[in-house]
C-alpha cells in the first residue's frame, strides 16, 4: 500500500470520529451503557459507526497470547532480548514501516465481562476482570457474556462466531493452540456451551468416569436432546485444521445422537477427519488431501518451551544467584531423532500450508486463530521462565506466518485475551512472590513479582509437575495491547472492546455479523427425509445463520406429534453443522406411507419452514423433499428463490400455492432419487 492510501484512509478515520464527536456535541468524555444494554449483540462496540478505507482482506490470522498483557510482553523481551530489544515478530505488527509500506494499526482494547458464572446469567452485571472464556467469546461472536461462558450470551442462547461464519462465506477455517483444544480459547472458536467445563460427552475426564453432570448442563448433553459438548461441537463445527492438546478427552464415549456408544475419536474418523494423535512426525506429513484435520499432539496442555521456575517469599540470595532459563527437554519444539518438531510456530506453518492448498483458501481465502496458551497458565504458576517461553513460542510462530503471507491481502492481528499478575519491580517484595532472572542479552537483573495472592507456590519449594496448575495468581482487569498489519488495520486503532475485534475481522473478510445478516444466511433453508438401509432421517441444509434448531414432526392425519426436539433451554435442539448437512434420525417414529407435517425453525434467528412429507415404502436411498403446508414454508420456498430472507410470519405466495395444488390434483409424485448429501461421513 503507497502513503497515499496510508493517508486516505487516516483520513477516513478522522472523518467517522470527527462525525461521532459532533453527534455528541463535540464531548470527548462518555459515561459507560449499563450491563443489559452491553448484553445485546454488538452492544458493547466502541468504534461501531467508524470506518476507513481498504478494509478487505482475502485472509485473517489472529494471534492470541493468553493471559499476554503489557507486562508479560516486557518481561519476555526484557530477558530473551534485552531492554533495548525487539520482537521479530511479536513487536513487528502494526509497526509502520516495518514490513514494506502497508496498513498497520495499534491501539488498546477493554475487556470486562457480564457476570461471574451461569448462575448470573439472568442478571447481568459489569465484571471488570475476565476469564478467557468470556473474552474468547467476545471477539469470538460480537458479544458479550459472563465468565465460563462459550459463544452464549448473558442469557445462554448460542451466538455465532467467526469461524461458523467464516465457513458460511466459504472461507478455509483453522484453529491452533499450545492447550486443550476444548480449553476456553479454542472453544470460543468451534461451540457454544454454557459451562466452559464441559469437555466431553463424559465431561472432564479420559473416558475412564464420568462427570458430565457436574461439567455440564444437563440440557446441552446430546443425551437430553442437547448441542453437545465442546468435543462433539468441535466436529459437528468441522473447522478444516485443528491443532493443539487435549487428546485424552476424545477418548470419552458419546452417549447420545447418531453416533453413542462410539468414542469421540471414531466418531471424527466417521465423519471423515484426517486424525494424528500425539504423532510429531505424522503432523509434519500431512498434505491437504480433501478432509479436514483434526492433530491432537498431547493428552493435556503441550509442553512448554522453558523448564519452570518458581517464585519464592523474599530472599536475599536470590539477589546473589539470579536464575537463567533452561530448555524443557519435553518441548515438541526440540526435533526429534527425524529431524521434526512441533512448535507453536511449526503448528502455525503446517496450518497455512494445508488452508493455502484447500481450494476454498486458494479462491476464497481463510480464517485462523492461533493461541499461546501458556503465557496465561504459567502466570497463574508463578513461573517466570514458563511464561517467557510461550510469549517466545507466539513471537516465533508470528515471524513464520509473516513468512507465509503477503500482508496485502492478509490482515494478521495480535493481542491477548486479559492481562495477567507479573509485574517488573524495583526489588523483591515484602508482600508478594518473585523471581529474580539474569538476562542472557545484556545482563540485567530482572525481579519478577507475583502479587496477586499471598500464598507458597508449591510444598516445600519445589517445581510443579507439568501439569499441575495451582491457578493461585489471578487475571487482572487491565486494558490490552492490540496490534495489527494488513487490510483493515487501523480499524485497531486508539481505544477499542474487545466486541470490536470480532467487527473488525468480519469486516476486513467480508462476512455476516448483524441479525439481519444471520436471516438471510438461513433464508436458503431446506430439507427432506432421507429413508436409506432401514433408517430414516431428517436431513436440514441451509440454516447456515444459526447455531441450532428445533424441529417437530405431525401426523398430518391426527396432529398429533410424533417427534420433536427438546426446546426447553437455549442449548437444546440440534446443532447446526455450517456448510453442511445435519441428520435428524426419525427411525421408529414415522411410518411407510404416512403423511407428516414437519416444521424446522432456526433456534437464533427465527426462520421457520413448513412441509407435509410422505413417507414410502422403504428403498436402498430415496429423498423426499415433501411439499410446503402454508405459512412460513410459503415464505421459505419463496425466500429460497429469491435469497431474500425468510418472514416468520409466512405471508402466502399465491402463485407458488396454486402450482402446488396443481401438481397434487394431478397426483404427481414428487421424488428426487439423487440424495440431497452424498451419503459420506465427509459431508457430515
Amino acid at each position: 500500500m503507497n502513503k497515499h492510501h496510508v493517508l486516505k484512509g487516516t483520513v477516513a478515520a478522522l472523518v467517522a470520529t470527527a462525525a461521532l464527536a459532533g453527534a455528541s456535541g463535540m464531548a470527548y468524555a462518555a459515561d459507560g451503557k449499563q450491563a443489559a444494554d452491553l448484553a445485546v449483540h454488538g452492544g458493547a462496540q466502541r468504534i461501531e459507526n467508524i470506518t476507513i478505507g481498504n478494509t478487505q482482506a482475502k485472509n485473517v490470522i489472529l494471534f492470541i497470547g493468553d493471559g499476554m498483557g503489557d507486562s508479560e510482553i516486557t518481561v519476555a523481551r526484557d530477558y530473551l532480548h534485552g531492554a533495548n530489544g525487539t520482537f521479530d515478530g511479536l513487536d513487528r505488527i502494526g509497526q509502520p514501516s516495518a514490513y514494506g509500506d502497508t496498513t498497520v494499526g495499534t491501539g488498546q482494547y477493554t475487556t470486562f465481562s457480564l457476570g461471574a458464572g451461569i448462575e448470573d446469567k439472568n442478571d447481568p452485571a459489569v465484571t471488570p476482570v475476565t476469564d478467557s472464556a468470556a473474552s474468547g467469546s467476545a471477539w469470538a461472536t460480537g458479544t458479550k457474556t459472563y465468565n465460563n461462558a462459550l459463544d452464549v450470551d448473558v442469557y445462554g442462547t448460542p451466538q455465532m462466531n467467526l469461524t461458523e461464519l467464516a465457513k458460511a462465506a466459504g472461507k478455509a477455517t483453522g484453529n491452533v493452540t499450545t492447550s486443550e483444544i476444548q480449553d476456553a480459547t479454542p472453544a470460543a472458536q468451534m461451540s457454544h456451551s454454557t459451562l466452559r467445563s464441559c469437555y466431553g460427552p463424559q465431561g472432564k475426564t479420559d473416558g475412564s468416569s464420568n462427570n458430565a453432570a457436574d461439567q455440564c448442563e444437563v440440557a446441552q448433553l446430546k443425551e437430553n436432546g442437547g448441542i453437545g459438548s465442546i468435543s462433539e461441537q468441535m466436529l459437528d463445527t468441522r473447522a478444516d485444521v485443528t491443532i493443539g492438546g487435549g487428546a485424552k478427552y476424545l477418548h470419552q464415549t458419546v452417549q447420545g445422537g447418531e453416533y453413542a456408544g462410539m468414542t469421540v475419536w471414531d466418531q471424527a474418523k466417521a465423519m471423515g477427519y484426517e486424525t494424528v494423535e500425539k504423532d510429531v512426525d505424522a503432523l509434519n506429513a500431512l498434505q491437504y488431501d480433501g478432509k479436514p484435520v483434526l492433530a491432537l499432539m498431547a493428552d493435556g496442555n503441550l509442553q512448554t518451551q522453558f523448564a519452570p521456575s518458581v517464585a519464592t517469599k523474599k530472599d536475599p540470595a536470590k539477589d546473589e544467584n539470579p536464575i537463567q532459563c533452561s530448555t524443557n527437554p519435553d518441548w515438541l519444539g526440540n526435533k526429534n531423532a527425524n529431524g521434526n518438531s512441533a512448535s507453536l510456530a511449526d503448528m502455525t506453518s503446517k496450518a497455512i500450508d494445508l488452508l493455502e492448498a484447500n481450494p476454498n483458501g486458494q479462491s476464497n481465502g481463510f480464517f485462523l486463530q492461533v493461541e499461546g496458551a501458556s503465557i496465561d497458565k504459567q502466570d497463574h504458576n508463578a513461573n517466570a521462565c514458563g511464561q517467557i517461553g510461550e510469549t517466545d513460542d507466539l513471537d516465533k510462530a508470528i515471524s513464520a506466518a509473516l513468512d507465509k503471507v503477503d500482508l496485502n491481502e492478509t490482515l494478521i492481528i495480535v493481542t491477548a485475551d486479559h492481562a495477567h499478575t507479573s509485574q517488573i519491580v524495583e526489588e523483591q517484595p515484602n508482600y508478594a512472590l518473585s523471581t529474580v532472572l539474569e538476562s542472557p542479552v545484556d545482563g540485567a537483573k530482572i525481579t519478577v513479582a507475583y502479587g496477586t495472592s499471598p500464598d507458597q507456590m508449591y510444598a516445600n519449594d519445589d517445581a510443579p509437575k507439568f501439569d499441575e496448575v495451582e491457578s493461585s495468581m489471578s487475571h487482572t482487569g487491565t486494558q490490552l495491547r492490540i496490534a495489527a498489519s494488513g487490510p483493515g488495520a487501523q480499524r485497531v486503532n486508539g481505544l477499542t472492546d474487545q466486541t470490536d475485534n470480532f467487527y473488525t475481522i468480519a469486516k476486513a473478510l467480508g462476512l455476516a455479523s448483524t441479525a439481519d445478516d444471520y436471516k438471510n444466511l438461513s433464508s436458503g433453508m431446506d430439507y427432506a427425509v432421507n429413508v436409506k438401509d432401514g433408517k430414516v432421517s431428517l436431513d436440514v441444509t441451509g440454516l447456515n445463520g444459526d447455531a441450532s434448531f428445533s424441529y417437530a414432526v405431525t401426523d398430518a392425519a391426527t396432529g398429533q406429534v410424533v417427534a420433536q426436539s427438546a426446546d426447553g433451554d437455549p442449548v437444546s435442539g440440534e446443532r447446526v453443522r455450517t456448510m453442511q448437512t445435519t441428520s435428524v434420525d426419525l427411525t421408529d417414529k414415522v411410518m411407510e406411507g404416512k403423511t407428516y407435517k414437519v416444521t424446522v425453525t432456526g433456534r437464533q434467528t427465527g426462520v421457520a419452514l413448513d412441509k407435509e412429507i410422505q413417507i414410502p415404502a422403504q428403498t436402498t436411498s430415496e429423498v423426499i423433499p415433501g411439499k410446503p403446508t402454508g405459512g412460513n414454508a410459503q415464505a421459505a420456498g419463496d425466500a429460497a428463490a429469491s435469497g431474500t430472507p425468510l418472514s416468520t410470519t409466512g405471508a402466502a405466495v399465491a402463485g407458488v400455492v396454486a402450482l402446488m395444488a396443481a401438481l397434487v390434483s394431478t397426483g404427481l409424485a414428487i421424488r428426487m432419487i439423487k440424495s440431497r448429501r452424498s451419503g459420506s461421513a465427509e459431508q457430515r
